[in-house]
């Protein structure tokens, strides 16, 4: 049967990946928390450690990371630790061993109904070569002949979406996040050695005393789009299709806009 076929066919539920540990807290920890309050089991793969981040250690980092897991109600967890400020977004090959082919394995293994990627557009390096390797692990999976290591079969999700980094994205919708505003918030300040350096310490866009109120005024403005006090920007790279319009729109319905983005 196609890996487009029944839900049997599918493993987690949504798996998201994050370029570092934290980044899926702050820029789709709401949606993680909401899609885990329906009950669907949610995962998390962090490419690297962390460990050339300018305060904390990676051993810090793991374990502020585990905190933050039990929070979110995290189903599953991994870091693949590749090298931080070394994800690559192309290489000059893509043997089982390479970077894309262990994130390719990953997603063979966990087999996620939906895929969260970071937006291709953003001001860290790590995260734009991240949006380009895993776009490239979502489509590779499902090449039968894309060799892995351990072996895998192919799969294929069966939804890829991207979340929004600090660069405004064009959002496809939008995830009302107002009912887990403040546990995505508890979640974020898990990571006391990114956001609390030591007052010795170099600045860090993080580390700023404005930088929790800065996600917080985003996830404010989004969710305003929809008429709600929070929400997170989704993208889809394919126009989604809808079955039944009036029910899709009776299913979700949200009171009017408060803010409107730009006709293109």
């Amino acid at each position: 049967m196609s890996a487009y076929g029944e839900r049997d066919e599918y493993g987690i539920d949504v798996l998201a990946f994050g370029p570092h540990p934290d980044d899926v807290e702050i820029f789709c920890g709401g949606t993680l928390l909401h899609l885990a309050s329906l009950d669907h089991r949610v995962g998390v793969i962090d490419l690297t450690r962390g460990e050339r981040a300018t305060h904390g250690s990676p051993a810090e980092r793991a374990k502020e990371c585990e905190a933050a897991s039990r929070i979110l109600g995290l189903s599953h967890r991994e870091n693949l630790g590749f090298p931080d400020t070394g994800i690559l977004a192309a290489e000059a090959s893509a043997g089982p061993g390479s970077q894309l082919a262990r994130a390719v394995e990953a997603i063979r293994r966990l087999r996620p109904e939906l895929v969260l990627l970071p937006w291709v557009e953003e001001r860290h390096p790590d995260h734009e070569a991240a949006a380009a390797l895993l776009s490239k692990a979502v489509f590779y999976a499902g090449i039968r002949r894309f060799e892995t290591e351990p072996p895998s079969e192919r799969f294929a999700p069966r939804q890829l979406l991207y979340y929004q980094l600090r660069h405004r994205m064009e959002p496809t919708f939008v995830v009302d996040t107002s009912a887990v505003a403040a546990r995505k918030r508890e979640a974020i300040e898990c990571y006391a050695s990114q956001l609390r350096p030591p007052p010795s310490g170099d600045p860090t866009l993080i580390g700023s005393t404005r930088s929790i109120d800065a996600i917080e005024a985003r996830d404010r403005y989004v969710g305003s789009l929809i008429g709600v006090s929070h929400g997170e920007a989704l993208r889809s790279p394919n126009v989604p299709g809808l079955v039944d319009p009036l029910r899709h729109f009776r299913d979700n319905a949200f009171p009017q806009a408060h803010a409107f983005e730009p006709l293109r």
